[in-house]
């Protein structure tokens, strides 16, 4: 009987390793099936790294170098990690000799991050300040009841006390004792709770950073990864490298400068900056920096040149003349399938009509040939916002018909204003448009810089040093006394260097004082400009009117205006200075003859000013002030105008153009 039963067992114990085995063999294949379908085989990742940038005004060329291995035949590289910024339709790809690129595409792709290592790190530490937290809390419990048995000991003290007093048996020696060593446990006690208390706030600060930190990488857990796939052949054998290129966004850049001037026998020096601004989420670590004007394009053919088309209206107060019947209203049809603009409001009686009309009818316009309620300002702006949606379009869009259409608007405006509006409105409409007008004109120059460069990509403004200029100056000041009593110093600098100046912002130091700043003009290779160094204080200038009179001569007024100008220097040197006034201009003779009669020292015989500003009637003294010229021995300079004018006729108003 007991041979059978440890028979029976031995036979059981064989049955379940048996069966044990096919189940641990028939399903490792099923598991490793099911693994199969969903493993995700990531893609080769070339290695690459950007070795030269340029910075346009709105967007930047990336460049970046990626090895190719070693073999015949085709390979495809994975180059990942590129910007989001990166504009899709501007990737394109360099080969050299022995690789040819047969395509560039980009990819996006999403990518599960591991962070199981971090947060198994950030649940330790929170453990542990979850601990120390405890501890705390605890001690903080254990000290608010020791000093509730202080207060009970005090209140026993207080009563002790009242009672030995009144049966003349107190003990004052032991009073005290008492009485001190309730104060000094309730010193310390608080001393220890308010510590606690502090340590327990921090604790707390960090664990609940923690859990953040924790919360944003657990949600986090994916990513979108944006990839350029090059697909190379390779005829050599060799490896090497190939260039891949692409655009991106959020770059730009504009021109700073600083220039310090010293003593009258020193060079200027003029520092060129570029404040840089780099947001493309992309770091640039030791590259070749280029900073361009140039706009770039991805349409290689000019936008088409639609026609100009006039429409013609009658105004409100219009009269129309010999109108046998209502005038056809003109076929008008948005581009691309728009809306159409709200047509202007229709006067009682007047219909539209095109530009040429029939011979039975006529028209009678008072004034303005145009009517439009935008300004000249306004029209300009609005050319220079078109101009600027049509470059970015341009820039991003394989499809130029959106941006032509743009271009063509921005044309339409600016003929508009050529055509309709008045010389005067023209001249001033500067003074309103946006900045942005001065960097969409311009010369197209490029900066190499000479020495390679790290930018990182960050939200605030970088500025970089393009160059130093040396240059020679012919130091002068001016005084406009009219408009204020300072004397500025100013110098005629000519642009000797290999640079082209662009517009932008100086700030200038005469030596290390800071002085003021100025807007620095474009200025071609070898042009002269000026430059200000701020208020002179070692002059006074002062202007007055000293005497006017008024007669007849026939059937004319005469209107005489005599002025002196005073120039005090407290200079030790020589200086040279230009003093600036103006006379009334009247554009023609017939409405007011201006004459200058006389004039003490005379006006500049500069031949440039003589031709631009002289006719305009802008005065100009050409000085030589020497030291000590103030109070008696103070430059005087007189000069007398007359207005004539007819005996009728009155001025109403003089105003600046």
């Amino acid at each position: 009987m007991r041979k059978w039963f440890f028979l029976t067992l031995g036979l059981l114990a064989l049955v379940g390793v048996v069966v044990s085995t096919q189940t641990m063999f028939s399903q490792a294949p099923a598991d490793q099936a099911g693994e199969g379908p969903e493993k995700v085989v990531p893609p080769k990742i070339a290695v690459s790294k950007v070795v030269k940038v340029t910075v346009y005004p709105n967007s930047a060329l990336i460049s970046r170098e990626v090895d190719v291995p070693k073999g015949d035949g085709l390979i495809e590289l994975t180059v990942s990690e590129l910007p989001q910024q990166t504009v899709q339709s501007s990737l394109y790809s360099e080969g050299n000799d022995g690789m040819r690129i047969l395509t560039t595409r980009y990819r996006t792709r999403p990518v599960q991050q591991d962070t199981r290592e971090e947060v198994r790190k950030l649940s330790d530490e929170m453990k542990k300040h979850q601990i120390h937290l405890e501890k705390i809390e605890a001690d903080i419990k254990t000290i608010e009841q020791n000093l509730v048995a202080v207060s009970k000991l005090e209140n026993f003290t207080d009563k002790t006390t009242v009672s030995a007093t009144e049966k003349g048996g107190l003990n004052p020696e032991a009073v005290v004792k008492l009485i001190t060593y309730v104060m000094e446990q309730r010193t310390e006690k608080t001393k220890e709770l308010v510590k606690l208390r502090q340590e327990a706030k921090t604790i707390g600060e960090q664990f609940g950073f923690l859990q953040r930190k924790l919360s944003s990488i657990s949600s986090g857990t994916s990513k979108i990864e944006r990839d350029a796939v090059i697909v190379i052949d390779r005829s050599k054998a060799m490896g090497g490298k190939i260039k891949l290129n692409y655009l991106v966004d959020s770059a730009t850049w504009r021109p700073q400068y600083k220039l310090r001037a010293g003593k009258t026998n020193e060079e200027v020096q003029i520092d060129y900056l570029a404040a840089l601004v780099q947001r493309t989420g992309e770091d640039w670590n030791s590259v070749e920096l280029t900073l361009s004007t140039a706009q770039p394009m991805l349409n290689a053919a000019p936008p088409d040149l639609k026609a100009l088309g006039v429409t013609v209206m009658a105004r409100p107060n219009a009269v129309v003349v010999n109108n046998p019947g209502p005038i056809p209203q003109p076929q008008a049809s948005a581009p691309y399938g728009g809306p159409l603009p709200p047509a202007p409001p229709q006067p009682p009686g007047v219909q539209f009509a095109p530009l040429v009309v029939s011979p039975n009818m006529q028209w009678a316009v008072p004034n303005s040939i145009y009517v439009n309620p935008k300004s000249t300002a306004e029209m300009a702006q609005d050319a220079l916002e078109y101009r600027n949606r049509a470059q970015e379009l341009a820039n991003k869009s394989k499809d130029g018909k959106e941006s032509a259409f743009l271009f063509n608007e921005a044309a339409a405006l600016d003929q508009t204003r050529e055509l309709t509006k008045s010389s005067e409105e023209i001249a001033i409409e500067r003074l309103h448009v946006g900045k942005g007008a001065a960097c969409a004109e311009g010369p197209t120059v490029a900066y190499l810089l000479k020495s390679k460069i790290s930018i990182p990509s960050r939200n605030d403004e970088q500025v970089i040093e393009v160059t130093k200029l040396n240059l020679t100056p012919k130091y002068y000041y001016k005084a406009v006394p009219v408009l204020n009593p300072h004397v500025y110093r100013l110098a005629d600098l000519a642009n000797k260097s290999t640079y082209v100046l662009l517009p932008g912002e100086a700030t200038m130091y005469q030596g290390a004082d800071f002085v003021g700043r100025m807007a620095m003009p474009l200025v071609a290779i070898g042009e002269e400009f000026t430059a200000g160094f701020g208020v002179d204080p070692q002059f006074q200038v002062k202007r007055k009117l000293m005497e006017k009179t008024r007669t007849t001569q026939g059937g004319n007024q005469l209107l005489k205006y005599d002025y002196r100008i005073l120039v005090n220097s407290f200079k030790t040197e020589a200086v040279r200075m230009q003093v600036w006034d103006r006379l009334p201009h009247s554009e023609t003779s017939e409405t007011a003859n201006i004459t200058l009669v006389k004039s003490a020292p005379e006006t500049s015989k500069d031949p440039l000013y003589m031709r631009e500003s002289k006719v305009q009637n802008l005065l100009r003294w050409d000085l030589d002030v020497e030291p000590g010229m103030n109070g008696e021995k103070a430059l005087a300079i007189t000069y007398e105008f007359r207005i004539e004018l007819d005996r009728l006729a009155v001025i109403t108003s003089f105003s600046t153009r």
